[in-house]
């Protein structure tokens, strides 16, 4: 089985006039809600063996404050080929994951996230898949299985959600 969470990086600032795109920080919301998240990824041992970080600003400051939750931070890399990515070119990438990893956290951007997981999951909590199908909001977290031993293998309609989860939903459990 291989297990891919593909994380929305949380709220960014859009405050700074002339700034790129790339070089945006959190809000103060999103510094909010990205902790939030990992609590709930550590608490629920959703432990990624590897991460895939956007070279974004926000991204990387998504997963910091993500990976500050856990005991030991999960290991990491700054991959610049998520940020600004389609559907289909995230989904390359993921295959091209090696082989000791079972689980993979990517965090990213909308709308490839949104995309991608819509693409790639056909069953699952159907709760959980309504939500999802709604909205992909910032610091979302969509845990997707496939029942695969290869990252290769993995396409379109093979995923089976197993939850999703946003920070609005993690306040009010």
């Amino acid at each position: 089985m291989r297990r891919l969470m593909l994380l929305r990086h949380a709220k960014s600032d859009w405050s700074e006039a002339g700034q790129a795109d790339i070089d945006r920080v959190l809000s103060a919301r999103g510094r909010s809600a990205a902790p939030r998240v990992g609590e709930y990824m550590a608490g629920q041992a959703l432990v990624p063996d590897l991460a895939l970080v956007s070279s974004a600003q926000r991204t990387r400051e998504t997963w910091e404050l993500v990976s500050g939750a856990y005991k030991e931070p999960p290991a990491s890399t700054i991959e610049p080929r998520v940020y600004d990515a389609s559907a289909d070119k995230l989904l390359r990438v993921i295959r091209e994951t090696q082989p000791d990893v079972h689980a993979l956290l990517v965090v990213g951007h909308n709308p490839a996230m949104e995309e991608l997981a819509d693409s790639l999951v056909t069953m699952g909590d159907p709760v959980s898949r309504d939500a999802m199908d709604e909205k992909f909001p910032t610091a979302a977290l969509a845990v997707i299985d496939f029942a695969t031993d290869s990252w290769s293998d993995i396409a379109q309609g093979t995923g089976r959600l197993d939850r999703f989860v946003t920070p609005r939903s993690l306040r009010l459990e």
